[in-house]
């Protein structure tokens, strides 16, 4: 499986030459990084060349570098049934530059470039339909960036007496609390809730 892996990446590396920064090898895993301006070129090659033939595009997502500028990777996953193998292509971008949509090479990056769009705020220039697929309409943000708040900034719920869905602030209604993570068997340095029944008792 590592010698055809090696003969894939060679191939890709002779005819995508400046399209692509670097191909490797990792665990037996074949990785790509390519430019962005160059992803529909890539994915069209990658599918119709006869040594490579990746005919299914598994997965479009992306991963947040907020230190790193670019800030985001998109890493569209490739799997070639003939060939029995799998390719990670990985583009750099930021939230400001668009990567080119590949939905006309593989209409299955419809609905992944539109999720990669409403969780990390990754654009695709020429997609059909940008729009978010699993939060709703009015959501702020893109919940899966690193900077976004855990808690979110609003919550939704069924409102009995409106008969409708409505939006508030989010409320955490539980106050802060103390853990300790002490062994039971070493006790507690102060009283614990529910203790000071026992020493009334007494």
């Amino acid at each position: 499986m590592d010698e055809n892996l090696k003969d894939t990446a060679e191939q890709i590396s002779a005819s995508l030459g400046e399209s692509i920064t670097e191909v490797a090898i990792n665990n037996g895993e074949l990785r790509v990084d390519a430019r962005a301006d160059h992803v529909v070129k890539i994915m069209t090659f990658l599918r119709d060349n006869s040594a490579c033939q990746f005919k299914a595009l598994m997965d479009v997502t992306a991963v947040d570098w907020p230190a790193r500028t670019p800030r985001f990777d998109v890493v569209y996953h490739l799997l070639s049934i003939r060939q029995n193998q799998r390719v990670r292509v990985v583009v750099k971008t930021d939230e400001d530059v668009p990567v080119p949509s590949v939905s006309d090479v593989f209409s299955v990056a419809n609905w992944f470039e539109r999720e990669a769009w409403d969780m990390y705020g990754v654009m695709f220039s020429g997609h059909p339909d940008l729009r978010r697929i699993l939060t709703d309409y009015g959501f702020e943000g893109h919940p899966l960036r690193k900077d976004f708040p855990l808690t979110g900034h609003v919550e939704v719920r069924y409102d009995d007496e409106q008969k409708r869905v409505i939006y508030e602030p989010v409320t955490l209604t539980q106050e802060f609390r103390r853990f300790d993570f002490m062994s039971p068997w070493e006790g507690a340095e102060y009283i614990l809730p529910g203790d000071e029944k026992s020493s009334e008792a007494s």
